[in-house]
């Protein structure tokens, strides 16, 4: 038993290090693989290669998640879609450094501003828009991923 404790380690050891072994001149049949997967020994599961892909083109994209917006103007009359578009003009205007995005939700189109992670971040955003947008509230909702590059 003493000896199957001593001789395990290195036995796992070695077996991870052949796998690990790179084939020098092969070329490989991956399909859309970074040049990651080009020094990878070809015994590689083509199926773990495309997850791979899928995560970093994933990445890549960016994405969504939960956070709040500032919604500055909602309306279901006839004429809301160019109002929503007006409100949007002038909140560019004033405040250009946010992303304002409109929406429509049957029966009202929304504008709404702000990728907030967190409420107290939307509520600071709040008080600033509070002078030219009285109406403005925090309301939860997707928000783009910032580009980390």
């Amino acid at each position: 038993m003493r000896r199957f404790l001593i001789l395990a380690p290195f036995l796992l050891f070695w077996q991870w290090t052949t796998a690990q072994a790179v084939q020098q001149g092969s070329t490989s049949s991956f399909r859309q693989t970074p040049d990651i997967f080009a020094k990878i020994d070809s015994k590689q599961d083509p199926d773990l290669v495309e997850l791979v892909n899928l995560h970093i083109r994933k990445n890549q994209q960016g994405g969504n998640m939960p956070g709040f917006r500032v919604e500055i103007f909602f309306s279901s009359e006839l004429n809301a879609r160019q109002k929503a578009q007006q409100v949007k003009s002038e909140f560019l205007t004033v405040f250009p450094d946010y992303n304002v995005y409109i929406t429509y939700v049957s029966p009202d189109f929304k504008v709404r501003a702000g990728n907030f992670r967190t409420r107290n971040e939307a509520l600071k955003a709040v008080n600033l828009f509070k002078g030219q947008f009285p109406k403005a509230f925090v309301v939860p909702d997707q928000i783009e991923l910032p580009k980390l590059y």
